[in-house]
């Protein structure tokens, strides 16, 4: 599920601000992106954010910035002057005589040692930063439980359109049976008449009985309707099920693939396509859900 959460804080001389965003993703998949000094807490990072996401592509930015002092930055003017001396050996060649200002050769590489970074104890700020990441969490957690309410409503209407053409089928089904026993004495007598041949009754209902046995879908609908009735109930759980949701609509999908192929109607063929329809909108949905 998609979302993003943001939090700031500051201790002392501490300022700490967390960015965590998520994309749907049927697994985990955390990125960690953290300042210079603090990749070692990459292994905590990911185990609180564990705690509250299962699934989905997880990207966590952590800035941290220190109050610094003077004293934490010093010249190093042999850098500096190696600098100086190479860039007036390149203007007596070009034979140019163009300034170069002091601002341009301080931002150059290894001129200037920060020793800030090197007095950076991760450990030391961990409290602070992991304050600020559970705050960050939980206004994730806020906006995903806003798209989660509107997706389970989706998954209750797919859920409901599914159960509605299960009902028509079970309606129709009784009605195979007969219809398929009226063809068939009408395709006999027809047949038979031209050849004058009597129907013996016990043959066609010997026919019908075989029909009506290869095609018995009693069982799959009970079982389908089960399975709606469970995914109906899940989806009011508040632990996270979208593991069992995922597993219980391959299940439906089989049920109702069984049913398309042995019922050998025309109509109950239109309800099942409407299933399948409604199930497949529900399976691509239920891969993001925790």
């Amino acid at each position: 599920m998609t979302g993003f959460g943001e939090a700031h804080c500051r201790q002392d001389d501490v300022s700490v601000v967390v960015e965590v965003r998520t994309i749907n993703n049927r697994f985990f998949k955390l990125s960690v992106r953290t300042g210079e000094g603090y990749g070692s807490l990459e292994s905590q990072i990911e185990a609180v954010v564990r705690r509250g996401i299962r699934r989905g592509t997880v990207q966590v930015n952590i800035r941290v910035d220190r109050s610094g002092s003077a004293e934490d930055y010093k010249i190093n003017a042999e850098v500096l002057d190696r600098y100086r001396r190479q860039l007036d050996s390149l203007q007596a060649q070009w034979h140019t005589a163009a300034p170069v200002g002091l601002d341009a050769l301080l931002s150059l590489p290894g001129v200037v040692d920060d020793k800030s970074i090197s007095t950076i104890d991760a450990q030391a700020d961990w409290p602070v930063i992991t304050r600020t990441l559970d705050s960050a969490l939980e206004n994730l957690a806020r906006m995903r439980a806003e798209e989660g309410r509107a997706m389970a409503a989706d998954l209750k209407d797919n859920c409901h359109t599914a159960a509605e053409s299960l009902r028509n089928i079970e309606q129709r089904a009784p009605m195979v049976v007969d219809a398929y026993r009226e063809r068939l004495v009408e395709r006999l007598k027809k047949t038979l008449s031209e050849y004058d041949v009597v129907l013996d009754p016990a043959d066609v209902i010997r026919e019908v009985s075989l029909f009506a046995d290869r095609g018995d879908i009693s069982e799959e609908i009970v079982r389908l309707r089960s399975h709606l009735e469970q995914f109906d109930a899940m989806l009011e759980l508040p632990e996270s099920s979208g593991r069992k949701i995922e597993f219980l609509t391959q299940e439906m999908l089989r049920e109702t693939n069984t049913i398309g192929s042995k019922a050998n109607d025309i109509e109950i063929a239109r309800h099942v396509i409407e299933i399948k329809a409604a199930l497949e909108r529900i399976r691509e949905m239920i891969q993001n859900i925790e």
